[in-house]
């Protein structure tokens, strides 16, 4: 599926396979958030990004309304698949179990923190917030992290 950020003009490209596999992954922890890492890489014009994995962080904490989590034990991870595949962190990735796909201002304030951070080499980070049920039904928005807001991809 291919969406579009008229904002920056970038395009973000994921399968609907890999959002199902998230959304499956949220189901196991149900009714709590679960969230972490957007893997994949940028088009040679810097105009598609393109979202191939997501993976859990090994810590963490979490509650109802609550996904903090941690880089710790995932340095090696990065460096790795970066090497093997040229693949990166593209983003955050977070649940918001019965509620909207919208993000909160907890959400924009945790992405402002990670775009600053010196260790973070991408300008523009991504945001997916996927909201679910206890039915296994699902709805998502991808936002891009521009200028201090949350800006939101269009959905074809």
């Amino acid at each position: 599926m291919k969406l579009i950020n008229t904002y920056k003009n970038v395009n973000l490209v994921i399968s609907e396979q890999l959002i199902s596999e998230m959304a499956k992954e949220a189901e196991k922890f149900y009714p709590n958030e679960i969230g972490g890492f957007l893997i994949g890489y940028y088009s040679l014009d810097l105009k598609t990004v393109y979202l191939t994995n997501f993976i859990l962080p090994k810590k963490y904490k979490n509650g109802s309304h609550l996904f903090e989590r941690s880089i710790d034990g995932l340095t090696n991870f990065f460096k790795n698949i970066f090497k093997k595949n040229k693949q990166y962190y593209i983003g955050e990735w977070h649940t918001h179990p019965n509620g909207s796909p919208n993000y909160s201002n907890t959400d924009l304030k945790a992405m402002k923190e990670i775009a600053s951070n010196d260790k973070v080499i991408i300008e523009n980070p991504i945001l997916l917030i996927l909201s679910v049920d206890n039915k296994g039904k699902y709805d998502f928005s991808f936002y891009l992290y521009a200028n201090k807001k949350l800006i939101k991809y269009d959905k074809n």
